[in-house]
């Protein structure tokens, strides 16, 4: 410890060449924090807002990652939020259902275990649907790989779920309209993030941050937006309820 010390007052040529997993975990976070106040300290309010969010953003991102590693591959927001229950709790064993943006199947799989069911899950992305067979196959669950924008199955569905997708598409209204047109669905099922989730979400869009969840996200809603593009998509908000930053929805014609 005393080299890597006097490295310090050196001076070195990479801040990642010092020895960090060397020391004690506690005393690396206070590190951490004592520099994040002092550069924030000398910064003007704004900046040192920058400077700070921009900060938090990649350590959430960072925690992402590991909850999916602590989760063997499935983020550990599945079980802690429980919404995978919304959806179930709507369906029946006699329903049809179509999960566009299905992901990893983890939705998909709980609806299919829990109502039996028949369930077919569409995404765009190949390797999601590679673990989604791998980690989640059911017999009563299909994944197909397509692009919902462009097309949707040419089958009749009682339900779609729409679940963390709505808010990556654009011209959301006409896709719904299309969705509902295209399966025949009577109800859908919907979870979005809620813009109003936290004070820091219109600071940072004040300060000119990015302050979305992802940077894909075409919108976070309010509830005045989500129930305006309802409007738009000619659908009836049958059931909503707000739970962990989200807007939970049961729409239908």
């Amino acid at each position: 410890m005393i080299g890597w010390y006097a490295s310090l007052r050196k001076g070195v040529t990479s801040v990642m060449a010092l020895p960090f997993h060397l020391l004690p975990t506690d005393w690396l976070q206070q590190l951490m924090a004592r520099v994040a106040k002092k550069r924030a300290a000398r910064l003007p309010p704004q900046e040192a807002l920058r400077f700070l969010f921009g900060l938090d953003q990649r350590l959430y991102a960072e925690e992402g990652k590991h909850a999916v590693r602590y989760g063997g591959g499935v983020h550990t927001k599945h079980r802690h939020m429980n919404y995978h229950r919304f959806f179930s709790d709507r369906i029946s064993e006699t329903d049809r259902v179509l999960d566009i943006g299905c992901g990893i199947g983890a939705v998909a799989h709980h609806v299919a275990t829990v109502t039996g069911a028949l369930v077919v899950g569409v995404d765009y992305n190949e390797r999601n649907l590679e673990q989604a067979r791998r980690q989640f196959a059911h017999p009563r669950i299909e994944y197909r790989c397509g692009d919902a924008l462009k097309t949707l199955p040419d089958e009749t569905f009682d339900v779609v779920i729409l679940s963390n997708v709505l808010e990556h598409l654009p011209e959301r209204p006409a896709f719904l309209r299309r969705a509902v047109a295209a399966t025949g669905a009577r109800r859908l099922l919907i979870r979005v993030p809620l813009f109003e989730r936290d004070w820091r979400v219109p600071l940072k869009r004040e300060l000119g941050l990015d302050w979305r969840l992802d940077d894909d996200h075409e919108t976070e809603y309010t509830l005045e937006s989500f129930q305006e593009e309802m409007r738009e998509a000619e659908l009836e908000i049958r059931h909503l309820e707000v739970r962990w930053g989200e807007i939970w929805a049961e729409v239908g014609r």
